[in-house]
């Protein structure tokens, strides 16, 4: 025989080792949702982002300035036969490579929001080195050049030098400004110095494409930075969502779990309550009765009846229990067939007539006549009709009045309204007596307490009929309930099919 503890689902029903799972998943939630509240274009995590981006488009396009360095030195050198212009191009070439370890570093290195801005001044002062060595190249010059042939070339060399590293930089704030903001000086000092028309054009030329594609650099940062906030954003719903889905997948299965254990729980009670109880029943009836012999002491005689009524009592509640968990768990089945309303009705007010006239209430009816079948289960009406006629009985005083009625409702469907002229309920109470084993203020006060389970019982049945149940009441005037069929489940009377000639088939001709 086993002695070790079962581990299965059928015994372990509610698993709270899981508990766990929920707090981290709300953790995560809430700062998902700090996350989207705070995020800006201009967070160090974009700026991040902007960085890596610009590593890798600087390691991606590393030949892309020594080319052209290499090719401004070669066609100056073939156009003036200076060979000043070599040493300028090994300056370039030198800075460019110090330029791109920093940015291979860079690379190897993991770049945090933290360390970030030191990453951005390294670059930052390469690109000033840079823009020394093109300062140097805009600063040469020519004897043997006549007219301005050599200032045109350094102009139109400067300007693609501008263009390519305004797009190899793009990611890099103020790499361009600070690239060529030393050329530009130069230019202008050299201006100053020696007014030269053409020197002075090509200051004024490269000192405006640099002002414009600064402007230009600057918008398209920022848009790219928008498109980063918005992927980001996206990311950060998509988390959002998928920790929400956690979290709403978990509080599934412990509903689905807590329901498992109800139903089994009461599987179990029902078996183990109802056994005894039926011995309870049978032996104060007998005893009651006095089926076995007279009970000697009358005190005897009314004690076995109150044990029979508490008894009938907790069976009655078992039973209310057990039928609205069937129709929670949807395990309600319905055993359609044709029924009268009206009839169904007339047998409920034969049942309940015994206790309305020990309180000296009158039940009156006033049906519709011939009044079709309705598709609905019989068991089902008796109950919610028999529900509404004992809550009228129990809550109406002394020489009251019920009136039950029976009819068409406005959109073709049946109706049987039970009003009396009780207490009422208070309109604020109205919800909680329409809630499992909710209770008015007047029926905790009554005698005769219920266990607050037969309208939500009656408002179940209607809904599995595709019904409607409509409680009305005013205080110290009276209350009606009205349990409503829809026209979909009445069966209206056709008319008898005519029989008509058959038509002779036509036979072709083949002229």
């Amino acid at each position: 025989m086993s002695t070790g503890v079962s581990t299965s689902t059928d015994k372990i029903i509610v698993d709270k080792s899981r508990s766990h799972r929920n707090k981290a998943v709300s953790r995560a939630v809430r700062a998902t949702r700090e996350r989207l509240q705070t995020a800006t274009g201009n967070s160090p995590g974009f700026e991040r982002e902007m960085m890596q981006l610009h590593i890798g488009s600087t390691v991606q396009g590393a030949l892309a300035i020594p080319m052209i360095v290499v090719l401004i030195a070669a066609g100056g050198i073939y156009l003036t036969q200076e060979t000043g212009l070599l040493a300028w191009a090994v300056l370039a070439l030198s800075v460019h490579a110090i330029g791109m370890l920093i940015a291979r570093r860079a690379r190897d290195q993991d770049i945090t929001a933290d360390n970030v801005r030191r990453w951005q001044r390294r670059f930052l002062i390469a690109q000033v080195f840079m823009g020394i060595a093109w300062a140097t190249f805009a600063l040469q010059g020519c004897g043997r050049c006549s007219g301005g042939a050599f200032e045109f070339y350094k102009g139109s060399s400067l300007l693609v030098a501008l263009a390519v590293t305004a797009m190899s930089t793009l990611m890099l704030r103020h790499a361009i400004l600070c690239a060529f903001a030393p050329t530009v000086l130069a230019l202008s000092a050299s201006s100053l110095l020696r007014p030269d028309p053409a020197t002075v054009g090509m200051t004024a030329i490269i000192a405006a494409a640099l002002a414009f594609l600064v402007f230009m650099t600057h918008r398209l940062r920022h848009t790219s930075a928008q498109l980063l906030s918005s992927q980001s954003e996206k990311d950060d719903l998509i988390a959002e969502l998928e920790v929400a889905k956690s979290m709403s997948d978990e509080a599934r299965r412990r509903a689905e779990e807590a329901n498992l254990a109800k139903s089994r729980f009461l599987a179990s009670m029902s078996h183990e309550l109802r056994t005894p109880l039926n011995a309870i029943l049978g032996f104060s009836e007998v005893m009651s009765t006095e089926v076995l012999g007279p009970l000697n002491n009358p005190v005897y005689k009314e004690y076995t009846s109150d044990i029979h009524r508490s008894g009938q009592h907790l069976l009655n509640l078992i039973n209310e229990i057990l039928d609205l968990s069937r129709i929670e768990a949807g395990k309600y089945d319905l055993a359609e067939d044709s029924v009268h309303l009206v009839d169904i009705a007339e047998d409920c007010i034969g049942m309940v007539q015994l206790r309305a006239r020990a309180k000296n209430i009158t039940i009156s009816e006033q049906v519709e006549t011939d009044m079709p079948a309705v598709w609905a289960d019989e068991k089902a009406l008796r109950q919610v009709i028999l529900n509404l006629l004992s809550n009228a009985v129990k809550f109406t005083p002394q020489g009251g009045e019920i009136v039950v009625k029976a009819g068409w409702t406005a959109g073709g469907g049946q109706y049987v309204s039970i009003k009396d002229n009780g207490p009422g309920i208070p309109e604020d109470e109205i919800p909680v007596v329409l809630s499992a084993f909710g209770q008015g203020s007047i029926a905790i006060k009554s005698a005769e307490q219920g266990t607050g389970l037969g309208l939500p019982i009656v408002q179940a049945i209607l809904a599995k009929h595709n019904g409607e149940f409509i409680l009305k009441s005013k205080l110290r005037e009276g209350t009606e309930a009205i349990a409503i069929l829809p026209a979909k489940r009445v069966l209206q009377s056709l008319p008898a099919v005519s029989e008509t000639q058959a038509v002779a088939r036509r036979r072709k001709s083949f002229a």
